[in-house]
């Protein structure tokens, strides 16, 4: 989703795991400063390479560190800063391992949720020997992609797809899985065993270049207030 930009906006690039919560920081924000602060969310992955070609973007709030440290590696940012963390849950009825369950995941490389749910797919190997190769031969990338169809501005994207019966399963984030379970209370969200969890560190980079007001939206959501909301929506502190 991308909105027009005014020359005195503060545009902010995030991941779309991103949207509850860092809707509720910016609308904060801008009651308390004054400043406009325009969300563009989708995939981490996909939104870096948008700002590599040029797009402008003030603030980058990834899903993962790699993300904006490969702009730091291009001169885009100055420093990336972890600002919030997530962890994995499984929005489910049944058990992935199951053949006959259809496993939705978004997709690796594009979208760090997909890489974070491949590295599940490795833990649960150690555990199983071959559950690798059955979970990552069955898992369909269903969001995240270049030819992903946009999410839903209004409902939780993986309840949608649960409810279209496009998958059985969905490996998500713990945040989204919860979002969906409280617009359909049928789905159930289950946490990961300790020998399967991956936690999720969320990393944050300010263009170079940046306006004041961006460097204040970053300090904004770093602080107190921002940590809180964050909280509030889910997240754990960084």
């Amino acid at each position: 989703m991308t909105t027009a930009v005014n020359a005195a906006d503060v545009a902010v690039f995030a991941a779309g795991s991103l949207r509850s919560a860092l809707t509720d920081v910016a609308q904060a924000f801008e009651r308390s400063s004054g400043h406009k602060v325009v969300l563009t969310f989708g995939a981490s992955g996909l939104l870096r390479d948008r700002i590599r070609s040029g797009e402008h973007a003030d603030v980058f709030a990834s899903a993962n560190m790699e993300h904006p440290q490969a702009l730091a590696a291009l001169g885009w940012t100055e420093r990336v800063d972890r600002f919030a963390r997530n962890t994995m849950c499984v929005l489910a009825r049944r058990t992935m391992l199951d053949p006959n369950v259809r496993l939705g995941t978004s997709t690796p490389k594009s979208d760090p949720s997909g890489d974070y749910a491949w590295q599940v797919f490795h833990k649960a190997d150690v555990m199983q020997p071959g559950s690798f190769a059955t979970l990552s031969a069955k898992a369909m990338q269903l969001t995240g992609g270049p030819q992903s169809p946009p999410p839903p501005s209004n409902r939780s994207l993986y309840g949608v797809l649960l409810a279209e019966n496009r998958a059985d399963i969905f490996l998500t984030y713990c945040t989204n899985a919860e979002l969906s379970r409280k617009e359909q209370p049928g789905l159930k969200s289950v946490k990961l065993p300790s020998t399967l969890e991956v936690s999720a560190d969320y990393g944050m980079a300010i263009a170079h270049d940046a306006p004041a007001p961006a460097r204040d939206f970053a300090r904004f959501v770093l602080g107190p207030d921002g940590q809180s909301r964050l909280n509030g929506n889910g997240f754990d502190p960084p």
